[in-house]
């Protein structure tokens, strides 16, 4: 029987420096934070990070020295605040970023996940996104349609060596469930290999008994690692809501490469696992604070 559950210090430990990660998530839901902070104790360098809207995940990676490229489609820290280890290594120059819009980089994992070598569109057609794109990315070109002869944008496939997904819910077989709203199920399924961490692993009895749940089948998964908690301080629909107070106090720390360098030293480099992040960034007896409405998806407070 196969079962693919993994620690999360091993399944990081294999991943090469310069390889390329796609990260799930969505400003401040879902992020997969727990391996991202491992990604940074383990010292990870040169990564090329793909993204569909970005959060705390891939502005920690930035800020950290980890990302030689990164590709999105726009991020922020929603209320909170701004990626702002992102927005200064574009203004700087130290990272190669590609900016996306938000559905021209999910065609691209969409075309990823059906196998097909790219996809035509026309959106971003006649936008600066394209034009900007079209100077340094090969994987944008503008053609005449071979039906009506009108330019169409053609986006090449993108299947990343790695994506990475923070859900609620996976069997040892990697079904993975997630409750609520989905948007990276096509970066999930376009990966030559799939990592998910989950909050708590169930019995493979329960998703027979509930198949529909199942959003990314076992078959697109190559490794299962239980995390609770491992969105935090981002949310999990129906599970936790996202920490405030620490979203709204990261958003300061991270204006300066002094000040996040602290926090990084601090709260990541110096805890030994997430365990240990939460509980010295907050505390493990204030997770009760955040604990969802089973009703409502989120904390009523």
């Amino acid at each position: 029987m196969r079962n693919l559950i993994r620690k999360l210090n091993e399944v990081v430990s294999e991943i090469p420096d310069g390889s390329q990660i796609a990260l799930g998530g969505f400003a401040i839901t879902r992020n997969p934070v727990a391996f991202v902070n491992e990604l940074i104790r383990q010292g990870k360098k040169g990564l090329e990070v793909y993204e569909i809207i970005g959060g705390m995940d891939a502005d920690l990676l930035v800020g950290a020295g980890c990302v030689k490229t990164y590709s999105y489609g726009g991020g922020s820290l929603d209320r909170f605040g701004k990626i702002d280890r992102i927005n200064e290594a574009i203004e700087k120059g130290l990272v190669d970023v590609r900016e996306y819009s938000g559905l021209s980089i999910s065609l691209r994992f969409l075309a990823g996940s059906l196998g097909i070598p790219y996809i035509p569109t026309k959106t971003i057609l006649g936008t600066d996104v394209l034009d900007n794109l079209a100077k340094k990315d090969s994987a944008i070109r503008v053609e005449a349609s071979p039906f009506t002869g009108e330019r169409v944008v053609l986006l090449e496939a993108l299947q990343p060596e790695y994506s990475v997904i923070h859900a609620p819910f996976a069997d040892t077989k990697g079904n993975v469930i997630i409750e609520g709203p989905v948007w990276d199920v096509e970066l999930a399924k376009s990966a030559k290999k799939l990592i998910v961490t989950v909050d708590k692993i169930i019995s493979n009895e329960y998703v027979k008994q509930h198949p529909g749940k199942v959003v990314i089948p076992g078959v697109y998964t190559y490794a299962v690692v239980e995390v609770p908690y491992g969105a935090y301080p981002t949310s999990v629909y129906k599970a936790y809501d996202y920490d405030g107070e620490l979203l709204s106090s990261y958003a300061k720390v991270n204006k300066t490469q002094e000040e996040f360098n602290k926090f990084v030293q601090q709260y990541i480099l110096g805890t030994s696992d997430h365990y240990g992040f939460i509980d010295k960034v907050r505390g493990l007896d204030k997770l009760s604070r955040i604990q969802a409405d089973p009703v409502y998806g989120y904390t009523k407070s």
